[in-house]
């Protein structure tokens, strides 16, 4: 009996197929629509492939890295774009037209949110933490005393938990 040959999507890894998948990233496609093409694996498949392959898991990130360059290239040339943004009315009045340069803030908000998630280290917000710590020198006996200041005042009735 001849064996059939199988059809659908592909579950077992195949390191070409992954590295389709990263070259397609890298040129700008997001996973999903990657996924939806003929011949290649769903998401949940991609997803399982990162879990289990370290080679295919640094690619994929460096395609993501890759993806989030473009991105950036994207906003520049995004907002520098002023065509379509002031329109000629009937009376022949220059208006700006709010309708594309809304449409076009979205399009910059949203390649650097989605480039802030991708690459966060080089796109992400920059998060400064500040602590300031003053250390008292005490001798036990005023440590001591202290310790039992506050476990009375907790201890007190109206006192906060």
């Amino acid at each position: 009996m001849a064996t059939e040959k199988k059809m659908g999507r592909p579950t077992d890894y195949l390191p070409e197929v992954a590295e389709d998948i990263c070259n397609l990233l890298m040129l700008g496609e997001s996973l999903r629509s990657i996924c939806k093409r003929p011949g290649m694996p769903a998401i949940r498949t991609v997803m399982y492939w990162l879990q289990r392959h370290e080679d295919f898991m640094q690619q994929y990130a460096r395609a993501r890295e890759v993806q989030a360059e473009l991105l950036a290239e994207e906003i520049i040339t995004i907002a520098d774009d002023s065509s379509g943004d002031v329109i000629v009315d009937d009376d022949g009045k220059e208006q700006t037209n709010h309708e594309r340069v809304a449409r076009s803030r979205l399009r910059v908000d949203a390649r650097k949110w989605y480039a802030s998630k991708l690459a966060p280290k080089r796109y992400g917000d920059k998060v400064t933490h500040e602590q300031n710590i003053t250390i008292t020198d005490l001798t036990d006996a005023e440590l001591d005393a202290r310790l039992q200041e506050l476990t009375n005042a907790k201890s007190q009735p109206g006192a906060e938990d």
